[in-house]
Formats: C-alpha cells, sequence, structure tokens
C-alpha cells in the first residue's frame, strides 16, 4: 500500500464518450480474455516481454501501435488487472496503452540471478525508465495507484522529459529512510501494521507462507466497501507466486524504516528525492472516499505540484484501489490530463 514519508503517510468517462468506446473496442484492442457463459472473469491477455535494464519484463498493450503512449502502473499487493476496465477505455480512446508487471511480480523476471532483489523506491522507476527506452517510447502519460503512483512521482519528478503528464492515487507519495524515522501517533503508526511485521524474519517467513490470505487482508482492509469476489481476487493473486515477490516486497518495507541498505549506484537519486522535488508536469491527483489505507490529506501535498493541477475526489464508497473500483474516474482523469 501507499505512503508518503515527508507526509501524514497512506485522503467520467462521459455517457456518450463509453458509447464511442464501445463500438470502437473490438476493432482496437487485442483479446480481454473472458470465457464466455462461464464466469470466468476478464484477463489482459496476451502478453508480451521484452529485456529493459535488469529485467525481462512482462507487460500487456493495447492500443494503435501509433497512439499517445499511456503507461499504467500496479501497485501491492495487486497487479496489472488493477487497470482491466481502465485499459480497454484508454485503448478505444485511441491510446498505446502499455501495462507491465513490476519487478517481483506476474512474468516479470530479472535477468540474472546475481542482481539484489532491491525494493527501493528509486529503482522501480529506473525498471521502468528502461522500459520505455526499450519500447523507445521517448515520452509518456504516466498513471498509478499505490507502490505504482509513487513510481509515477518518482518519474516525473527525476525525468520531466519523459513523463508528459501524471495521474496519482493519493497524490505525492516520494519518501525518504531519514523522513520514515519520524514516529507518528499510535493511531497512524497501528495502520502500519504490516510493515513492521516484514521488519522481522517472522514476517518475511509468514508472508511466504500465507502471502495470498495476508494480500486478500490487505484488499479488505484498503477498500472495505469493494465487495470484489474470490475469482477478482485470485486473478491478482497469481502474480505474487513469482519467485522474486517476497524478497521485493519486505526489501521495499525493510529499506523505508532503514532497516536495509539499498544499491549504492543508486544514493544519488535517492539523495534528490530526499529533497522531496517539486513535479512541474501537468497532473490529476485523485483520492476515493472510502480509502481504508493510510494516505496523505490532499491539502498536504497540493502544493508539491507546480503546474497545471487538479485533485479529484472520487465518491460512492471507493477504496485504495480506485482503478479497479471507479475505472471510468480513473480512465477519465488520464485523458484529460493527457489531452489537456
Amino acid at each position: 500500500m501507499t505512503d508518503s514519508s515527508q507526509l501524514p503517510r497512506r485522503s467520467f468517462l462521459a455517457k456518450a464518450a463509453l458509447g464511442v468506446a464501445a463500438v470502437q473496442l473490438t476493432s482496437i484492442v487485442p483479446a480481454f480474455a473472458q470465457s464466455a457463459g462461464t464466469g470466468a472473469v476478464r484477463r489482459l491477455e496476451p502478453l508480451k516481454s521484452i529485456d529493459a535494464g535488469s529485467l525481462s519484463i512482462g507487460y500487456f498493450e493495447a492500443g494503435p501501435a501509433n497512439g499517445a503512449p499511456v503507461i499504467l502502473l500496479h501497485g501491492w499487493p495487486y497487479d496489472i488487472h488493477m487497470f482491466v476496465d481502465v485499459a480497454p477505455q484508454l485503448a478505444a480512446a485511441g491510446f498505446r496503452v502499455i501495462v507491465p508487471y513490476l519487478r517481483g511480480y506476474g512474468t516479470t523476471r530479472f535477468l540474472s540471478v546475481d542482481t539484489p532483489r532491491n525494493g527501493q523506491q528509486s529503482v522501480v522507476a529506473v525498471d521502468i525508465i528502461a522500459l520505455m527506452d526499450a519500447l523507445k517510447i521517448q515520452s509518456a502519460t504516466v498513471a498509478g495507484c499505490d507502490w505504482g503512483a509513487r513510481t509515477a512521482c518518482i518519474m516525473a519528478a527525476l525525468w520531466p522529459e519523459r513523463v508528459k503528464a501524471l495521474v496519482s492515487v493519493s497524490g505525492y507519495l516520494i519518501g525518504s529512510q531519514e523522513a520514515g524515522k519520524i514516529p507518528l501517533p499510535p493511531q497512524a503508526e497501528l495502520q502500519w501494521w504490516y510493515q513492521y511485521y516484514f521488519a522481522t524474519e517472522r514476517g518475511r517467513a509468514g508472508y511466504e507462507k500465507n502471502r495470498h490470505d495476508f494480500a486478500k487482508l490487505i484488499w479488505q482492509i484498503a477498500s472495505p466497501k469493494w465487495n470484489f469476489d474470490a475469482a477478482t481476487f485470485d486473478r491478482s493473486a497469481v502474480a505474487f507466486e513469482n519467485p522474486d515477490h517476497v524478497a521485493i516486497t519486505v526489501h521495499n518495507y525493510r529499506w523505508r524504516l532503514g532497516l536495509a541498505d539499498g544499491e549504492a549506484k543508486y544514493q544519488a537519486l535517492e539523495d534528490r528525492l530526499a529533497k522531496a522535488p517539486v513535479i512541474g508536469v501537468p497532473t490529476i491527483t485523485l483520492e476515493g472516499d472510502a480509502n481504508g489505507a493510510p494516505h496523505p490529506e490532499p491539502s498536504a501535498y497540493a502544493k508539491k505540484f507546480s503546474g497545471r493541477y487538479e485533485h479529484r475526489l472520487v465518491s460512492g464508497g471507493i477504496g485504495h484501489n480506485l482503478p479497479q473500483e471507479a475505472p471510468e474516474a480513473f480512465a477519465k482523469a488520464v485523458i484529460d490530463v493527457a489531452r489537456g
């Protein structure tokens, strides 16, 4: 789940457009597989893969090859199906949509067994810049939730020439190890129980053994009014069987608390991020009205965006997984900021 160590941690498409999208979808979008009559959930398929940086990145692509690129970034403990209803809307609107599995998820794999299974914040952004290089994408609208939102914010802050526009659920999520040392009020600390759990060997072993049920519990806490069914959760849970998933997850949370080192070659990036750089690209931030995960208040981060900026509150019992719970609102934000 998201947090901002610098701030208090972890606050449509129009009907006509949707009608046009529905007509266009079959001609623009590749198979969003679903077994007719079986009740099976739709999947983002077929998947592609490409070597990028230290990874072979698995990703889904939809929309015209010459469309304006949009990269959608998922979080923990979620996967690319966070955007299962967003991707077809954007593809039907004419965008080239790329939805990658982050390191430690799904079909993404390290190219070398010797590469550290590092989950620090900057390295995930480095991965996506490498993906853009491999796909020969110079600039893209980048949108995400949770770890994906943090990654998108980091990309916009450090490589603004590569980010045309930004959509970030829960706002400005760039943190630092130093800021992570500052204690919060007890109620706020309570929300971070799993971060402290992961700081122990018992926590690592427990997540390894119970990752399915653990992730499901996080979904329930983070989105208390989202009545997802077992098939919807199980579709994403497959991504957590990645052999590096536990190591990446545990390192990410231990790194935030200063209990694990990052790689020295990324320290210069972390030093820049520790200064909480202002983001200048056009941005829309989103928040659900029933987000059960720790998240900063919009007023706490509004001044971190110096370019064209708008915050939108999405109502109707929308929790932390906003792209999956309110896909029309998320897709509209992407279209609006990309075309604004």
